[in-house]
Protein backbone atom coordinates (compact mmCIF):
# COMPACT_ATOMS: atom_id res chain seq x y z
CA UNK A 1 0.00 0.00 0.00
CA UNK A 2 2.72 2.67 1.38
CA UNK A 3 4.78 1.22 -2.26
CA UNK A 4 1.88 2.16 -4.30
CA UNK A 5 1.50 5.52 -2.80
CA UNK A 6 4.81 6.86 -3.68
CA UNK A 7 4.57 5.22 -6.70
CA UNK A 8 1.90 7.68 -7.44
CA UNK A 9 3.34 10.53 -5.75
CA UNK A 10 6.20 10.36 -7.58
CA UNK A 11 5.03 10.17 -10.43
CA UNK A 12 5.58 13.49 -13.43
CA UNK A 13 3.92 13.99 -16.57
CA UNK A 14 5.76 12.92 -20.04
CA UNK A 15 6.68 15.91 -21.09
CA UNK A 16 5.91 15.24 -24.96
CA UNK A 17 2.35 13.58 -24.49
CA UNK A 18 1.29 14.32 -20.39
CA UNK A 19 0.95 10.78 -20.15
CA UNK A 20 1.53 10.24 -15.96
CA UNK A 21 5.14 8.12 -16.19
CA UNK A 22 7.81 7.73 -13.53
CA UNK A 23 10.76 8.39 -16.08
CA UNK A 24 11.27 11.56 -18.11
CA UNK A 25 9.58 10.06 -20.59
CA UNK A 26 6.41 7.80 -20.74
CA UNK A 27 6.77 4.10 -22.36
CA UNK A 28 5.16 4.97 -25.30
CA UNK A 29 7.34 8.04 -26.08
CA UNK A 30 10.58 6.27 -25.43
CA UNK A 31 9.46 3.56 -27.80
CA UNK A 32 8.81 6.10 -31.08
CA UNK A 33 11.86 8.53 -29.60
CA UNK A 34 14.46 4.93 -30.02
CA UNK A 35 12.74 4.71 -33.00
CA UNK A 36 14.60 7.50 -34.46
CA UNK A 37 18.13 6.01 -33.96
CA UNK A 38 20.95 4.93 -36.47
CA UNK A 39 21.95 1.44 -36.88
CA UNK A 40 25.72 3.31 -37.35
CA UNK A 41 26.06 6.05 -35.64
CA UNK A 42 29.65 6.75 -36.84
CA UNK A 43 28.70 6.87 -40.41
CA UNK A 44 29.26 10.61 -40.60
CA UNK A 45 32.46 9.29 -38.63
CA UNK A 46 34.92 11.39 -41.55
CA UNK A 47 37.18 14.21 -42.25
CA UNK A 48 36.97 17.27 -42.07
CA UNK A 49 35.16 16.98 -39.30
CA UNK A 50 33.70 13.93 -37.98
CA UNK A 51 30.20 13.37 -36.69
CA UNK A 52 28.63 10.81 -34.25
CA UNK A 53 25.18 11.29 -34.71
CA UNK A 54 22.76 9.00 -32.19
CA UNK A 55 19.44 9.94 -34.66
CA UNK A 56 17.83 11.56 -37.43
CA UNK A 57 16.35 15.19 -36.79
CA UNK A 58 12.76 14.91 -37.48
CA UNK A 59 9.75 13.77 -35.79
CA UNK A 60 9.50 12.82 -32.40
CA UNK A 61 13.28 13.47 -31.63
CA UNK A 62 12.92 17.16 -33.40
CA UNK A 63 9.78 17.66 -31.14
CA UNK A 64 11.79 16.56 -27.90
CA UNK A 65 14.79 18.99 -28.69
CA UNK A 66 12.59 21.83 -29.19
CA UNK A 67 10.37 21.14 -26.04
CA UNK A 68 13.44 21.02 -24.03
CA UNK A 69 14.72 24.27 -25.85
CA UNK A 70 11.94 26.36 -25.86
CA UNK A 71 9.10 24.73 -23.34
CA UNK A 72 12.16 25.07 -20.31
CA UNK A 73 11.99 21.35 -19.51
CA UNK A 74 16.12 20.61 -19.20
CA UNK A 75 15.43 17.58 -17.69
CA UNK A 76 14.66 15.75 -21.28
CA UNK A 77 18.81 16.23 -21.98
CA UNK A 78 19.42 14.06 -19.62
CA UNK A 79 18.22 10.62 -21.39
CA UNK A 80 19.16 11.90 -24.35
CA UNK A 81 22.79 11.77 -23.40
CA UNK A 82 22.73 9.00 -21.85
CA UNK A 83 21.16 6.82 -24.52
CA UNK A 84 24.15 8.97 -26.48
CA UNK A 85 27.10 7.86 -24.57
CA UNK A 86 25.42 4.08 -24.70
CA UNK A 87 25.21 3.99 -28.02
CA UNK A 88 28.97 5.54 -28.08
CA UNK A 89 29.78 2.55 -25.87
CA UNK A 90 28.60 0.06 -27.69
CA UNK A 91 30.11 1.48 -30.97
CA UNK A 92 33.73 1.05 -29.24
CA UNK A 93 34.88 4.68 -30.03
CA UNK A 94 38.28 5.67 -29.09
CA UNK A 95 37.86 3.74 -25.95
CA UNK A 96 41.40 3.66 -25.03
CA UNK A 97 41.51 7.39 -25.36
CA UNK A 98 41.71 10.14 -22.35
CA UNK A 99 39.14 12.15 -24.19
CA UNK A 100 38.14 15.32 -23.07
CA UNK A 101 34.47 16.44 -23.56
CA UNK A 102 33.46 20.12 -24.21
CA UNK A 103 30.19 21.23 -25.08
CA UNK A 104 29.09 23.59 -27.44
CA UNK A 105 27.84 26.80 -25.40
CA UNK A 106 25.49 29.29 -25.49
CA UNK A 107 26.09 33.26 -25.98
CA UNK A 108 25.53 34.45 -21.56
CA UNK A 109 22.79 36.30 -22.61
CA UNK A 110 21.40 33.72 -24.24
CA UNK A 111 21.99 31.24 -21.30
CA UNK A 112 20.42 33.43 -19.02
CA UNK A 113 16.89 34.10 -20.77
CA UNK A 114 16.84 29.91 -21.20
CA UNK A 115 17.72 28.72 -18.20
CA UNK A 116 20.34 26.36 -18.95
CA UNK A 117 22.92 25.37 -21.84
CA UNK A 118 21.08 22.17 -23.42
CA UNK A 119 24.10 21.16 -25.13
CA UNK A 120 25.99 21.12 -21.41
CA UNK A 121 22.94 19.22 -19.92
CA UNK A 122 23.56 16.54 -22.36
CA UNK A 123 27.19 16.47 -22.31
CA UNK A 124 26.92 15.89 -18.44
CA UNK A 125 24.77 12.28 -19.18
CA UNK A 126 26.65 11.49 -21.70
CA UNK A 127 29.97 11.74 -19.45
CA UNK A 128 28.39 10.14 -16.48
CA UNK A 129 26.85 6.95 -18.91
CA UNK A 130 30.61 6.79 -21.10
CA UNK A 131 33.12 7.94 -18.41
CA UNK A 132 34.88 10.67 -20.15
CA UNK A 133 35.83 13.96 -18.52
CA UNK A 134 33.77 16.96 -18.58
CA UNK A 135 35.18 20.11 -19.50
CA UNK A 136 32.33 22.77 -19.67
CA UNK A 137 33.89 25.89 -19.92
CA UNK A 138 36.54 24.23 -22.42
CA UNK A 139 34.83 26.59 -24.57
CA UNK A 140 33.00 30.52 -24.17
CA UNK A 141 30.64 32.10 -26.58
CA UNK A 142 32.13 36.17 -27.26
CA UNK A 143 29.49 36.93 -29.88
CA UNK A 144 25.47 36.73 -29.56
CA UNK A 145 24.58 35.48 -32.83
CA UNK A 146 20.81 35.25 -34.70
CA UNK A 147 19.26 31.89 -34.59
CA UNK A 148 20.65 29.72 -37.48
CA UNK A 149 17.12 27.78 -38.53
CA UNK A 150 16.15 29.40 -41.58
CA UNK A 151 19.85 30.74 -42.70
CA UNK A 152 21.65 29.97 -45.88
CA UNK A 153 24.44 28.07 -45.69
CA UNK A 154 26.81 30.84 -46.19
CA UNK A 155 24.52 33.04 -43.83
CA UNK A 156 24.99 30.59 -40.91
CA UNK A 157 29.11 30.48 -41.58
CA UNK A 158 28.69 34.31 -41.91
CA UNK A 159 26.40 34.48 -38.49
CA UNK A 160 28.72 32.08 -36.51
CA UNK A 161 31.98 34.22 -38.10
CA UNK A 162 34.61 34.84 -34.03
CA UNK A 163 31.37 33.64 -32.64
CA UNK A 164 33.86 31.33 -29.72
CA UNK A 165 36.81 32.07 -27.55
CA UNK A 166 38.87 29.44 -26.37
CA UNK A 167 37.29 29.15 -22.51
CA UNK A 168 38.47 29.62 -18.72
CA UNK A 169 39.21 25.56 -18.73
CA UNK A 170 41.69 25.50 -21.55
CA UNK A 171 42.90 29.31 -21.25
CA UNK A 172 46.12 28.83 -19.10
CA UNK A 173 46.92 25.70 -20.61
CA UNK A 174 45.92 24.15 -23.86
CA UNK A 175 44.84 20.23 -23.07
CA UNK A 176 46.91 17.44 -24.22
CA UNK A 177 44.19 15.02 -24.48
CA UNK A 178 41.46 15.10 -27.91
CA UNK A 179 38.58 16.89 -27.36
CA UNK A 180 35.05 15.41 -28.21
CA UNK A 181 32.65 18.39 -29.07
CA UNK A 182 28.90 17.76 -27.99
CA UNK A 183 25.61 19.81 -29.23
CA UNK A 184 21.89 18.87 -29.48
CA UNK A 185 21.67 19.41 -33.48
CA UNK A 186 24.04 18.90 -36.24
CA UNK A 187 22.80 20.63 -39.61
CA UNK A 188 25.57 22.15 -41.90
CA UNK A 189 28.54 21.88 -39.49
CA UNK A 190 28.74 25.56 -39.70
CA UNK A 191 28.83 26.07 -35.42
CA UNK A 192 31.10 22.93 -35.69
CA UNK A 193 33.61 24.45 -38.15
CA UNK A 194 33.51 27.69 -36.05
CA UNK A 195 34.46 26.34 -32.89
CA UNK A 196 37.06 23.60 -34.12
CA UNK A 197 39.04 26.36 -35.57
CA UNK A 198 39.21 28.33 -32.67
CA UNK A 199 40.29 25.26 -30.85
CA UNK A 200 42.72 24.11 -33.37
CA UNK A 201 44.32 27.78 -33.92
CA UNK A 202 45.49 27.07 -30.02
CA UNK A 203 46.80 23.66 -30.92
CA UNK A 204 44.19 21.89 -29.34
CA UNK A 205 43.30 18.27 -31.00
CA UNK A 206 39.07 18.08 -31.80
CA UNK A 207 38.58 14.37 -32.11
CA UNK A 208 35.24 15.31 -33.81
CA UNK A 209 31.58 16.07 -32.40
CA UNK A 210 28.79 14.17 -31.12
CA UNK A 211 25.02 15.15 -31.83
CA UNK A 212 21.51 13.68 -30.68
CA UNK A 213 20.37 14.54 -33.68
CA UNK A 214 21.57 15.04 -38.12
CA UNK A 215 18.94 15.48 -40.63
CA UNK A 216 21.19 13.08 -42.86
CA UNK A 217 18.77 9.94 -43.16
CA UNK A 218 20.98 6.99 -43.68
CA UNK A 219 19.23 3.31 -45.28
CA UNK A 220 20.29 1.98 -41.40
CA UNK A 221 17.78 3.73 -39.57
CA UNK A 222 16.02 2.19 -37.29
CA UNK A 223 12.43 3.33 -38.56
Amino acid sequence: MLKGFLDLFLQSHCPLCQRSTSGVFCENCTRQLKKCQHHHPHSLWKPPIPVFSWGVYGGIIKRAIAVMKYERQPQIARPLGQWMGETWLLNSLHQKQQILVVPIPLHPSKQKQRGFNQAALIAHSFCQTTGLKLKEHGLARVRETQAQFGLSASERENNLSAAFTIGSDFRARPPQNPVLLVDDIYTTGATARSAVHILRQSGIVVLGLAAIATPVKHKDTKN
